[in-house]
């Protein structure tokens, strides 16, 4: 009898190590740990795999690790994200950065800043109705696409990669902004349109679908841009500021986790975020995004890229003035969370 006992101590010390190591990592809470926890709510600007080290960063317990816990909503829309927080039902909102500038530019005494970047690209592709293994970017003369609202960065970002190709978004085609965020895949596999742009992995999936074909990466042509990071209220960040800092400790993690990993690894550790999507879907879009630099390996948002940012607004017709960078980006807390 005794041969059986050993081998099953054995057994249970291993499952016991193997739990502890799982609770140190913070990838299980108990009860106890759990109710320590302080809360932070944070609205994202939709759901995709363009935020992978977010997602990360929640799988792999580094917000816990932070004392955090994380409510976590989707606002369909970084103007919907953006009155989110300056109702106050949100305490963090992560969209573009295009957001705050417009707010600042109201006149708003509490207005949002940026506090840490996550995505240094545009995360849409382009989706064609018809196959073109050998498209141009002025394939799109004379079409419609469906490019998101007017004065988001997915149609600005658009905009400035027409012009960039010789043409005038305003003359050389449509771009029919009518349709809300959330319901543009759905537009387009309805009939809509010649094109639309679509994030991850929504994207794939219309293709799968046979609704139509991706031909471009968005982000790849524009190049690196401030595309999406998070931001609070000045009063928010005054009043919370070693929350906010453990917050963007956590990302930092996510980032550099994503950054020393493999494509499968992160699609495992994002599975849970995307139930539509089978684990070898979820890594070929990883890999796509990869491809084109998507991910910042650091949340500082730099000057030069900033300024670029505004300068697509401004082309884009949607900013009368320019927004002090010193005013709007607070990288006291990317910075902090480096060292």
């Amino acid at each position: 009898m005794k041969k059986y006992i050993i081998p099953i101590v054995v057994i249970a010390l291993v499952i016991i190590a193997l739990l502890i190591v799982a609770l140190n990592k913070g990838k299980v809470a108990t009860p106890e740990k759990q109710a320590t926890l302080q809360t932070i709510k944070v609205n994202e600007v939709t759901r995709s795999v363009f935020y992978a080290p977010q997602y990360v960063a929640i799988s792999q317990g580094m917000i816990e690790e932070e004392g955090l816990k994380l409510e976590l909503s989707t606002g369909q829309g970084a103007d919907k994200v953006m009155t989110a927080v300056l109702a106050g039902q949100s305490d963090i909102g992560f969209a573009g950065p295009e957001a705050s500038i417009y707010v600042y530019n109201e006149g708003k005494e509490d207005y949002p800043q940026v506090i840490a970047q996550l995505t240094q690209t545009d995360g849409a592709f382009l989706i064609s109705r018809e196959e073109n293994k050998n498209f141009k970017w002025t394939d799109l003369k004379g079409k419609t696409i469906i490019p998101g609202r007017k004065g988001g960065v997915p149609y600005m970002t658009l905009a400035y990669v027409i012009r960039k190709n010789g043409m005038n978004p305003d003359t050389d085609m449509v771009l029919d902004d009518s349709i809300q965020f959330d319901l543009m895949a759905g537009a387009f596999s309805g009939g809509n349109a010649d094109y639309v742009t679509l994030f991850e992995p929504t994207a794939s999936m219309t293709e799968q679908a046979g609704k139509g074909y991706i031909v471009a990466s968005v982000g790849k042509e524009a190049g690196r841009v401030p595309y999406t990071a998070y931001f609070a209220k000045k009063s928010y960040l005054e009043n919370n500021k070693d929350l906010v800092q453990r917050f963007v400790n956590a990302i930092y993690k996510g980032q550099k986790w994503v950054e020393s990993h493999t494509d499968r690894e992160i699609a495992e550790a994002i599975k849970d975020f995307f139930p539509d999507s089978n684990v070898d879907l979820l890594e070929t879009v990883v890999n796509r995004y990869r491809s084109i630099n998507a991910w910042k390996t650091d949340p500082v948002l730099q000057e030069e890229d900033f300024n670029l940012l505004q300068t697509i607004i401004s082309e884009a017709g949607e900013l009368d003035k320019k927004v002090p960078y010193t005013d709007l980006v607070n990288n006291e807390y990317a910075k902090n969370a480096m060292k």
